[in-house]
């Protein structure tokens, strides 16, 4: 059984999932590496493609479910104030 770790989301504040603590740490490092420090920041598919070389083939063999776990980590940093969710369309994203 793999180790866990707590997210939050900031669309439902107060409530947190368990998930994978070395899939989640991976994803987390590698968007911070791809996320500018400012606004306009990037949207989610441009930060997603960037974070893709970042992260380690035996989590994520050729960008596996790197998706979805970009969203699961997209959240909780912004629920935990480290990125920032620009208010424009399409979405972009930034770190604090």
């Amino acid at each position: 059984m793999s180790e866990k770790i707590a997210v939050e989301n900031i669309n439902t504040p107060g409530r947190t999932t368990n998930v994978d603590k070395a899939k989640y740490l991976a994803m987390k490092n590698a968007m911070l590496v791809a996320l500018p420090k400012a606004a306009p920041g990037m949207t989610a598919k441009e930060a997603k493609e960037a974070a893709l070389p970042h992260l380690p083939q035996d989590l994520f063999p050729g960008g596996a479910t790197s998706g979805w776990w970009q969203k699961c980590v997209q959240l909780d940093l912004e629920a935990k104030g480290v990125v920032i969710r620009e208010d424009s369309k399409p979405l972009r994203f930034h770190r604090a």
